[in-house]
């Protein structure tokens, strides 16, 4: 059976850290999500804190960026990483539009004492 093959994350050990590097990333529901780039560490409380996620799917990640996956969302590592949480999309931050002429003008009305 599959999940006989799976490690729960808390049996690994730190020096093991480097074996998620290329595993591949999938959501609970068997999306692929992408491949392990790197592996974030929190030195102070001595823990994995995130893994970035790269070659990820367009589907779930607009442009296909590299993200990372917070690991409190990681369910299952084995030959594959399971996630229990994923947003249904990842898009980039949007720069907010730049004010018009027009805008600017009324703004300015506002903020001038008569």
């Amino acid at each position: 059976m599959y999940f006989d093959y799976m490690m729960q994350k808390d049996a690994w050990k730190p020096e093991e850290v480097t074996s998620f590097l290329k595993l591949p990333v999938y959501t609970r529901d068997g999306v692929y999500v992408g491949h392990v780039k790197n592996v974030f560490l929190e030195l102070d409380e001595k823990r994995v804190g995130s893994l970035l996620v790269t070659n990820t799917n367009p589907a779930l990640v607009e442009g296909s960026i590299d993200v990372a996956v917070p690991y409190r969302w990681v369910n299952a590592v084995g030959d594959i990483i399971i996630l229990s949480n994923f947003p249904g999309k990842v898009a980039t931050k949007k720069d907010k539009p730049e004010k018009t002429k027009k805008t600017q003008e009324s703004e300015q009305k506002i903020d001038q004492i008569e």
